[in-house]
């Protein structure tokens, strides 16, 4: 799974063993949302592993590398909105030299599983996820990897929009602050292991 649309020759930065992308909406009117889970998740890693996400001139997303036992990793959250966020791809993966979508690990919220529940894979649909949808066609390719955190169905199909960018209040709340946490416990999984193992070990913990 080489990418397709960034060949080497267009590879200018520092090589990367992976790039973890947390989604996210912009804003202060989005920060605790659903929708947010996927950048709150990696803006928890950074918080742990002491790193400070910035953003670089010419970039579309606030990235920081860190080192770990398996090379240099990459965590970014785009600063554009959810349906735009592949836009924040080219040049991310030209200053980080990837070269294998496997090692691409997009964070984002998932309506189709539980609140809580993670799924670590590779490839597979959109599911009708707007930032998924805009990775793809930047991408050409639905081939990579993403973390899928629940956050389980709205009331109704119409309901969709306002649960996503909705911000939980009392004890929903405190439990999207546990997934978040979670979440961010799987990234550094991720960190910590190749990815075969860290998705036996995310995947198989909430089997």
């Amino acid at each position: 799974m080489a990418l397709r649309r960034f060949r080497s020759s267009e590879r200018t930065g520092s090589a990367s063993v992976l790039v973890i992308l947390g989604l996210a909406n912009p804003g202060p009117q989005y920060e605790g949302s659903r929708h947010n889970v996927g950048g709150d998740a990696v803006r928890l890693v950074c918080e742990r592993r002491g790193a400070r996400l910035s953003l670089e001139k010419r970039q579309r997303a606030l990235s920081t590398t860190i080192a770990t036992e398996r090379g240099p990793v990459t965590l970014a959250v785009p600063i554009t909105f959810m349906n735009e966020s592949g836009a924040a791809l080219p040049p991310l993966l030209q200053r980080t030299s990837l070269d294998d979508l496997v090692h691409l690990i997009v964070a984002h919220d998932e309506l189709d599983l539980e609140p809580g529940r993670l799924q670590l894979k590779t490839g597979g649909g959109l599911a009708g996820h707007n930032g998924l949808r805009s990775i793809a066609k930047v991408l050409d390719t639905q081939d990579f990897s993403r973390l899928r955190i629940g956050i389980g169905k709205p009331p109704s199909k119409e309901q969709g929009a306002d649960y996503v960018l909705q911000r939980p209040t009392g004890v929903r709340k405190l439990e999207l602050a546990a997934t978040v946490s979670a979440a961010a416990d799987a990234l550094e999984t991720v960190l910590d292991y190749d990815f075969d193992e860290a998705q036996r070990r995310v995947n198989g913990s909430r089997e």
